[in-house]
C-alpha cells in the first residue's frame, strides 16, 4: 500500500503536519493500516528530496507544515490513473505458510488450514459488524464524522471483506487439495502392495521348489 501517495493525496487537499496527516490518514482508511509519526515524517523527507513537496512554514506550536508541489500534484494524478499492476503481486504470509507446509515432514496442513479458516470467518464478521454500524451512522472514536470519510471507510471495509471471503474460498480448495492428494497416495500405496502380493503369488512356488530341490 503507498503511504507515499496516500500523503500526497493529503497534502493536495492543503499543507499539513505529520500527526495531522496520520490522523487523517487513519480515519479515511478506518485504521486499518496503521502509521506512526515517525513513518510519516521519513517518508515526507524522501518526498522533499524528491521534490514533491516543500515546507510550508510553521504554526505557534513550532509544527513544521508541508505542501504539495506541482511535481508531486502531477505524480499523485499519474498515481490516480494508472492501475495498480498484478504482474508482482505482494508476497501472501498465508500463501507462504502452506506452500511450506506441504513441503515440511511432520506438519499437519489440514490442521493449519482450519486454524486459519476459523481465524478468517471471524475476521470476516467483525468486518461485517464494522460495516453494519458504518451503514447505521455510528461514529469511530477520535475521527471526525464526515460524508466522504464514512464512503472511504465502507470501500475500504468491503475490500476487507470480499478478501477475507476469497480467502475463505481459497482455504477451502485447498483443503479440497489436500484431500484428493490423500486418496491419490492411498491409491498408489495400494496398487503397490496388490503389485507386491502378485509378485509373492507368482515367485512362490518357485521358491518352494528350490527348497525341495535343497
Amino acid at each position: 500500500m503507498s503511504i507515499r501517495h496516500g500523503l500526497l493525496a493529503l497534502l493536495d487537499q492543503g499543507p499539513r503536519y505529520g500527526y495531522q496527516l496520520r490522523t487523517e490518514f487513519e480515519a479515511r482508511t478506518g485504521a486499518t493500516w496503521p502509521l506512526n509519526v515517525g513513518q510519516v515524517y521519513t517518508t515526507l523527507s524522501r518526498l522533499e528530496r524528491d521534490g514533491l513537496v516543500e515546507p510550508a512554514g510553521e504554526d505557534e506550536d513550532g509544527h513544521q507544515f508541508y505542501a504539495v508541489t506541482d511535481a508531486g500534484r502531477t505524480e499523485l494524478r499519474a498515481w490516480f490513473d494508472t492501475p495498480v499492476p498484478r504482474t508482482s503481486p505482494p508476497r501472501d504470509e498465508l500463501a507462504i505458510k502452506l506452500a511450506m507446509a506441504v513441503t515440511v515432514p511432520g506438519v499437519d496442513v489440514s490442521a493449519v488450514v482450519q486454524g486459519q479458516r476459523r481465524h478468517s470467518i471471524k475476521a470476516l464478521q467483525d468486518y461485517t459488524r464494522l460495516k453494519g454500524r458504518a451503514l447505521a451512522g455510528e461514529s469511530r472514536p477520535g475521527v471526525v464524522p464526515s460524508a466522504s470519510n464514512d464512503l472511504a471507510w465502507l470501500l475500504v471495509l468491503d475490500q476487507l471483506i470480499f478478501q477475507t471471503e476469497a480467502e475463505i474460498r481459497w482455504l477451502d480448495h485447498c483443503e479440497t487439495r489436500l484431500a484428493q492428494q490423500a486418496e491419490t497416495l492411498q491409491a498408489e500405496a495400494l496398487q503397490a502392495r496388490t503389485a507386491e502380493t502378485a509378485r509373492d503369488a507368482r515367485t512362490a512356488p518357485a521358491k518352494r521348489g528350490r527348497r525341495l530341490r535343497a
